[in-house]
């Protein structure tokens, strides 16, 4: 019998999304084949600590998981490959095969944690330092896919600073370039963490100071008249494939924080309501969009199609998007004949081929 995997899945962090991160993370947990894989847990606290726990999943989320556990944190030493757990009277090290990050947001998908992941020369799920920073920050996404001619919603963008300095200026500029109503969001974040609907310009300095209190960075984006539909991606770079294309019918204004992830009231539908033609459109624009980024291993593409005229307009893309049991991520793949479990085991085995790529390239 082969020998077990040693995985270690990783959750919480400090970010807005942690309780999300909690979520994602009893999914995964509750679905890796323990024939495969012996799975240690790290929870990372708040406050940014980071502890090795043992128990069992429903810890997650009844908050066990901060007692029944040891401080432990990964090695950015490659000869460790692996974790530095903290015992009394000393430490030991557990070496590790792959990293699975169930982390969303500021620290999880950034680059981050990656550059840890880096360092530390074990395998990990997902995209890299360089794409994770990219698709994070959507000022920077908008800039390089308006470069590749990949239609968007109009546009811009500001620095918070630059805002408290003249903000009359800025407004003006809002209201000159785009038409209301507009979505007013922070560059880096995610789950619709504080994300405004402004439909007069009145309203804009609220909308603005709440992006603000998440980031540095604010983007304002013309609203679309249109369906919500997304795209997950899965593959390395060149191989990348595209799902099925879902639709959300959001039951708030916008598909919010808590449609996704507290009420789950939002109506998903696979296949998405849309022509094939557009459909297909929608995955060739994904799979470009995602190899353009850089990404690897996995992201979801998210879309507009626009009441009028059925054009596909891409909103953002989410390279550690959301794996609960309403996520739409693993749902596109499990319509698809793919089980969860199958999902998790195709993305390990992903994170092994890159690093197995990257070290042959390196040697």
């Amino acid at each position: 019998m082969n020998e077990k995997l040693n995985l270690a899945v990783i959750f919480g962090g400090q970010s807005s999304e942690h309780e999300v991160s909690l979520m994602s993370a009893a999914s995964i947990l509750e679905n890796l084949d323990r024939e495969r894989y012996q799975v240690y847990t790290i929870g990372i606290t708040k406050d940014g600590r980071w502890l090795l726990y043992n128990g069992p999943t429903q810890g997650l989320a009844s908050g066990a998981w901060l007692k029944d556990s040891v401080p432990a944190f990964l090695s950015p030493d490659p000869t460790v490959h692996g974790l530095v757990v903290m015992e009394e009277g000393g430490c030991r090290t557990l070496r590790l095969d792959c990293l699975f990050p169930a982390l969303h947001g500021k620290n999880g998908e950034d680059g981050s944690i990656q550059g840890l992941f880096q360092l530390s020369g074990i395998p990990y799920v997902g995209c890299d330092v360089r794409s994770s920073a990219i698709c994070m920050d959507k000022a920077v996404t908008h800039t390089l896919l308006s470069a590749a001619d990949i239609r968007q919603a109009h546009y811009l963008w500001f620095y918070t600073d630059r805002y408290a300095a003249a903000p009359e200026v800025v407004r003006n500029k809002i209201q000159a370039r785009l038409d209301f109503p507009v979505f007013v969001k922070p560059a880096n974040a995610g789950s619709s963490v504080g994300v405004s609907k402004v439909e007069r310009p009145e309203d804009l300095d609220a909308a603005i100071q709440k992006a603000a209190r998440e980031d540095g960075k604010v983007v304002v984006e013309e609203g679309i008249a249109g369906q919500e539909v997304e795209c997950a991606v899965l593959g390395l770079r060149p191989g990348a494939q595209a799902s099925l294309v879902g639709e959300i019918g959001a039951s708030a204004q916008f598909y919010d924080y808590d449609d996704k992830y507290v009420n789950g009231t939002s109506q998903l539908y696979i296949p998405a309501r849309i022509d094939p033609a557009v459909a297909q459109k929608i995955q060739e624009t994904a799979v470009r969009a995602y190899r353009m980024l850089g990404c690897s291993g996995l992201a979801r593409v998210d879309f507009f199609v626009t009441e009028k005229d059925q054009e596909v307009v891409l909103n953002e893309i989410n390279t550690l998007p959301g794996f609960t049991s309403i996520s739409m991520y693993p749902k596109l793949w499990m319509a698809g004949g793919l089980t969860y479990s199958q999902l998790l085991d195709r993305l390990i085995g992903l994170a092994l081929e890159q690093a197995g790529a990257e070290a042959a390239s390196h040697g």
